[in-house]
């Protein structure tokens, strides 16, 4: 009578075994209660060093019980994947964690009086106020840089794919990766030496300036990205059929990309919206309301919720102030990119079935 032999790997181990669903879990389970209990013998009082020790005690266990069960082989790719889970919790316990922090503290003041009035004649250490100001500089700066930063880094991308070549090309390719790392305070500055020349007292726009400088390489990049998805096919075709090079590029090729252009203006957007440097040095802040960009000191939120918060040595009205305008900031930039997603859907190109 003969028997089967079942195969095994380079450790022994019979392959197929297969461990359940539920036993990573198991392990994921008393890796956070060993590391709890390590942490308090061991007198540990972060949270943070708690789930570090979890972390490590989850990767060594998961490989430990599927080298057992399955073989060395298997269990390798059970640590791969053990490590990615790590790596994305890492990244969403901070992001929860701010988001948590920002909602339950900002909460407290944040009403419909607060959104519709400005700080006006109400000291920084006194209850009320509000940051309509601050909501209006910053809608007016942003979209005055938008208006400036977007049609150029779109024009820019357009003439480095479709039109670039040879040391222009080059030369305007090397400064946008310049740009791109310049701090945000460097382009304060050389918008506040213009003013300096100029002899200009702190306006809007200034800001505006300089928030178009940090937009456009950002525009730039995506944009390119952008359009050298669409498929040459696409162009040859147009072109096949005698269209001009400049109608099959506005006609074909940006219809095509609209909605990976429109992403990422938004998040170009996103990204200036949060900038206080800039602002600090160049519209300088006001407490009253102030519609005119071009004519004398303005607020904005990023500048609000630093001034506040710097008036407010850890408590009192001011600090509450700051995190309710930290909240506001980021259900805006959150609005920004639900609008960005909608454009997107709504102008990809519609394919047949």
């Amino acid at each position: 009578m003969s028997t089967a032999l079942t195969p095994r790997d380079g450790a022994g181990v019979r392959r197929g075994a297969g461990l359940p669903k539920w036993s990573l879990w198991a392990v994921a389970a008393g890796s956070v209660a060993l590391a709890v209990g390590i942490g308090l013998v061991a007198g540990l009082t972060s949270h943070v060093q708690w789930g570090l020790i979890a972390a490590l005690l989850f990767v060594l266990g998961t490989y430990g019980v599927a080298a057992r069960a399955e073989g060395r082989r298997q269990a390798k790719d059970r640590v791969a994947t053990a490590l990615v889970w790590v790596a994305f919790l890492l990244a969403v316990v901070p992001l929860v964690s701010l988001v948590w922090t920002t909602v339950s503290r900002g909460v407290k003041v944040l009403d419909g009086y607060f959104l519709s009035h400005s700080m006006g004649l109400v000291a920084d250490s006194e209850p009320g106020g509000g940051i309509y100001h601050a909501i209006l500089g910053s809608l007016e700066q942003v979209g005055l840089a938008t208006a400036i930063g977007a049609p150029i880094g779109v024009l820019t991308a357009i003439y480095l794919v479709e039109y670039g070549r040879g040391r222009l090309a080059l030369a305007v390719t090397f400064f946008v990766d310049v740009m791109t790392g310049i701090p945000s305070i460097v382009a304060g500055l050389f918008i506040l030496s213009l003013m300096l020349i100029l002899d200009l007292q702190p306006f809007g726009f200034a800001g505006s300036l300089a928030l178009a400088i940090l937009m456009m390489p950002v525009v730039v990049r995506s944009t390119e990205e952008m359009l050298k998805l669409v498929p040459n096919e696409l162009r040859e075709a147009s072109l096949a059929l005698g269209i001009p090079k400049w109608r099959t590029i506005l006609k074909v090729v940006l219809p095509t990309s609209l909605g990976g252009i429109t992403t990422g203006v938004m998040l170009a957007v996103a990204r200036i919206a949060g900038e206080t440097a800039p602002v600090l040095l160049l519209v300088f802040g006001n407490p009253f309301i102030n519609a005119n960009p071009f004519e004398g000191a303005q607020a904005s939120l990023p500048l609000y919720i630093y001034q506040q918060y710097a008036q407010s040595a850890g408590a009192g009205a001011a600090y509450d102030r700051a995190w309710a305008a930290s909240l506001t900031l980021i259900a805006f930039v959150m609005i920004l990119n639900l609008v960005a997603r909608g454009i997107a859907r709504w102008k990809a190109p519609k394919t047949g079935r």
